[in-house]
């Protein structure tokens, strides 16, 4: 594959060299924590016990080399066109070549931007102020643009190599593991982190709706699946606290107030190399530092959660108004598991396509083809957001 072109690195200024000691560290702690190897099953189809165990005790797995390199091309090819046919500026109705831009004719919110370097989220009312502390913004090089793209929703109707990662059999065996066979979607998006301009993600738990329910438990806010196309160092990826998932919603002013910056010391970042995917609750801690590292960052995130999460529950509104998911909505919404298993089909025929439960029930069968392709416009506008 060919990497986009690098851009010159900046640094963090005069925290420089606290900031690189703060990542090798968490890179020496992530590697201990036991979490991370290739998706195994037992002869009975269960997932692994240990990846299971792994999971639920630190919040997050890294399932290593799950794409190979002929599906890395084509999301790296997808990656490109996108790339290319991003609007010139925010809201621009054409993109550097004057042609329709990516997106610009969508309903749902599709393009996340940011100033070079910047924390678009932190300390500000967005998202439910679920990002209360602002992040370190490290100048960017003078020669920036104004502004970049940093995150793309509704991904799958942009990429069809993302939609047959979302059909990949071994990933939904995964979820099925985790949230039962009935799981239900939840959203997908692209995030983007240029060397150099990328920017950061303040700390936050994505959970909305259900921190006060007498049901809660470790696992009822779902999870994502962050695929890596050029993988993830800690400069560049995202960090997690190991653990944080089991123990409700977490104080984040008090803990950087405590830690004296956004350094949160008991955090490590997720490690991965092209091709490996991460599980992450969606419940844990997390967050990303501006990308100030000479690497890019492209992730492939979906997620999905319990059915019986979802089902007859108010919408979080985070990714979309506040709907009330009902049995109708959750079946619209998971046409795209249909669609994405059906894909990956025909550019993998070798492979054994998963058995989606609630398809396989209701006897309901997706054809990815032209029709299909149009049915994916603004199809995030039914994202089911807890």
């Amino acid at each position: 594959m060919n990497k986009p072109l690098k851009i010159p690195t900046v640094d963090y200024g005069s925290e420089e060299a606290a900031m690189q000691a703060y990542l090798r560290d968490g890179e020496r702690r992530a590697y201990a924590l036991g979490n991370r190897g290739p998706i195994r099953f037992t002869s009975d189809g269960s997932l692994h016990p240990d990846i299971v165990e792994a999971y639920w005790r630190c919040g997050f797995y890294v399932f290593e080399g799950v794409l190979k390199a002929d599906e890395l091309a084509d999301i790296e090819r997808d990656f490109h066109d996108i790339l290319d046919r991003l609007p010139a500026e925010r809201g621009a109705p054409l993109d550097a070549k004057g042609r329709p831009a990516l997106a610009a004719d969508c309903t749902a919110s599709t393009l996340l931007w940011s100033k070079p370097l910047g924390d678009p989220f932190g300390g500000t009312t967005l998202a439910n102020g679920r990002h209360p502390v602002k992040m370190f913004e490290p100048e960017a090089a003078a020669d920036a643009p104004k502004e970049i793209v940093y995150l793309i929703l509704g991904s799958l109707q942009f990429s069809q190599a993302h939609l047959r990662v979302y059909g990949h059999p071994q990933l939904l065996a995964v979820a099925a593991a985790i949230n039962g066979p009935d799981f239900a979607p939840f959203n997908e998006a692209m995030f983007i982190k240029e060397p150099g301009r990328g920017a950061s993600v303040a700390w936050h738990q994505d959970g909305v709706t259900h921190w006060n329910s007498p049901d809660w438990d470790q696992g009822i806010h779902g999870f994502n699946f962050m695929g890596q196309l050029y993988g993830c160092t800690a400069a560049n990826g995202v960090w997690v606290v190991p653990g944080s998932h089991k123990r409700g919603r977490a104080d984040i002013a008090a803990m950087v107030a405590k830690a004296g910056s956004e350094r949160l010391p008991d955090a490590v970042p997720i490690i991965a190399q092209p091709g490996d995917v991460a599980i992450t609750n969606r419940q844990a801690l997390h967050g990303s530092f501006a990308n100030t590292s000479k690497d890019w960052r492209v992730t492939l995130n979906f997620g999905f959660h319990r059915r019986k999460s979802v089902l007859d529950v108010k919408a979080g509104g985070v990714h979309n108004a506040e709907a009330v998911y009902d049995a109708e909505r959750i079946r619209q919404r998971a046409r795209l598991i249909g669609y994405g298993i059906d894909a990956r089909g025909q550019r993998f025929p070798g492979e054994t396509p998963y058995r989606y439960k609630p398809h396989a029930d209701e006897g309901l069968t997706y054809r990815w083809d032209e029709k299909a392709k149009a049915d994916l416009k603004d199809y995030n506008l039914l994202d089911l957001s807890i």
